[in-house]
């Protein structure tokens, strides 16, 4: 049975889809059968895997309007098990579309019914909009990534408002996957602070798993590479496949209890 997993955080800037790439490329490298769906308008993460403007259509924008079937869509990337829905130019003015839409916060749930996967991963714009709602509203859970800085917190709030008001209107099965500190540099006292302050507040929703600075991270992108097949030694890499060993686990505790 597949798992839908939106990784969300209306602020740009905290390694959204970097987080969605890497924990992706780390899904597929455990055999696990893995889709991403770049929703984002910028494509960062179609950039980040390698796929050219040139070879973006189809892409979310038809997925989400349904031009085309899904299954012409998503295509192989070069790593085995790892499929994408790459973003189009065209998805800029998706959501204004969306707006005159029957159920438009359904459209992209409808389009998920279509396809056969492990792990789908949505990686969301930075921001709480028509496009975001649909990756909720389709979504079993929400994975938010949380960067190691002063104002994190308090976003995080934010986002837990509207996940709320999704689960009460549109998906009352949406529930939080968990939450990954990112960019951490345990050399900052401010850093430190941050991670101590959301162990506090959310528990055991906060991932063991920290993702930290790493330069490998922030070159791997302009190769066209996840930093897994960039620099698969570098401690970026090293500490996305624990955060995939950390939502597999996760997940077969979950099925077990049920």
């Amino acid at each position: 049975m597949k798992k839908i997993i939106a990784i969300a955080n209306q602020k740009g800037g905290v390694g959204k889809t970097t987080t969605a790439v890497n924990l992706a490329t780390a899904l597929a490298a455990l055999r696990k059968k893995t889709l991403l769906v770049d929703l984002d308008p910028q494509g960062n993460a179609s950039t980040s895997l390698g796929v050219a403007y040139t070879d973006r259509f189809p892409g979310v924008y038809e997925f989400i309007t349904g031009e085309y079937p899904a299954n012409t869509i998503y295509r192989q990337t070069f790593i085995p098990n790892l499929f994408i829905v790459p973003s189009s130019p065209d998805l800029a003015g998706a959501e204004i579309e969306l707006v005159g839409m029957k159920n438009r916060e359904r459209q992209l749930m409808e389009k998920m019914k279509e396809l056969d996967f492990d792990y789908i991963l949505i990686d969301c714009p930075p921001a709480l909009g028509l496009l975001t709602l649909n990756a909720l509203t389709a979504s079993h859970s929400v994975l938010i990534p949380l960067q190691c800085e002063y104002f994190a917190l308090e976003g995080l709030s934010q986002l837990k408002k509207t996940i709320q008001l999704v689960k009460a209107y549109y998906n009352p099965s949406l529930y939080i996957q968990g939450i990954v500190l990112t960019m951490y540099d345990g050399r900052n006292a401010l850093n430190n602070a941050v991670v101590e302050d959301a162990r506090t507040h959310m528990g055991d929703l906060v991932y063991k798993t920290i993702i930290p600075r790493n330069i490998k991270v922030s070159e791997a992108p302009s190769h066209g590479k996840p930093v897994l097949i960039y620099d698969m030694k570098s401690a970026g890499a090293q500490a996305y496949i624990r955060l995939a060993s950390e939502v597999i686990r996760q997940e077969r505790r979950k099925n077990y209890a049920a």
